[in-house]
């Protein structure tokens, strides 16, 4: 039996999360430049969708790459992008989205080692306590973290919504790629964040019933 609230670190219980993937990132990587200007409008897109999640009770959980810092924690790589320089001395490229989505005190974070934010990490068990049976998906990027994210998802029983306009790739095409695959294969809902009723899509999960099929974890 899990322990109500996890010896109080998760205090929320919620049918619904939101799940913002790699958004705490410095950018700076071969290609990194064409990611940036669809990553800022985005950016702003899920501050707003963070914002009415967090009034609505959501739970925010950012899912971050650690970068191969195995020795850094959250709040190491938030600070890194927001206060260390590049090469040439300038901050660096990643900045102000992290400046844009910068977490609460009360948001959840999960670090991840590969694509996958269910992939090695305690994503599952935090999804258990919470009680969470649909998420909302956002982050970058689209064709790869967060579809590997959005497939591993699928297959372990959950509803998924992945806002088109909370997404970005380095290429539109590749974007909008990702974003077919998840609607068309994983059965995602894309609709843009500002037609998202989240009080709606709450109640839908909360009715939602029990999949029959136990998730691969519990089968082991």
């Amino acid at each position: 039996m899990l322990n109500p609230d996890l010896h109080g670190m998760v205090p929320d219980e919620s049918d619904l999360a939101l799940l913002l993937i790699d958004v705490i990132n410095d950018l700076e990587f071969p290609g990194a430049e064409e990611l940036l200007p669809s990553a800022l409008p985005m950016a702003h897109n899920i501050a707003e969708l963070k914002k009415r999640a967090k009034a609505a009770k959501i739970p925010v959980i950012y899912v971050n790459d650690n970068f191969g810092r195995w020795q850094s924690n959250f709040t190491t790589s938030v600070e890194h992008v927001l206060n260390d320089k590049n090469e040439k001395g300038e901050a660096l490229r990643g900045k102000p989205l992290v400046e844009i989505l910068a977490p609460d005190g009360d948001d959840y974070f999960v670090l991840k080692p590969k694509h996958s934010g269910f992939f090695s990490t305690n994503l599952d068990i935090l999804l258990d306590y919470l009680g969470a049976k649909t998420l909302i998906l956002t982050g970058m990027a689209g064709n790869i973290c967060v579809l590997f994210t959005a497939n591993d998802a699928y297959m372990r029983d959950f509803r998924l919504m992945v806002p088109a306009d909370c997404m970005a790739s380095n290429k539109v095409e590749e974007n909008d790629h990702a974003l077919k695959i998840m609607r068309e294969v994983l059965k995602a809902d894309t609709t843009p964040s500002p037609d998202l009723h989240l009080k709606r899509v709450l109640r839908d999960a909360n009715e939602q019933e029990e999949p029959n099929v136990p998730r691969p974890e519990s089968q082991i």
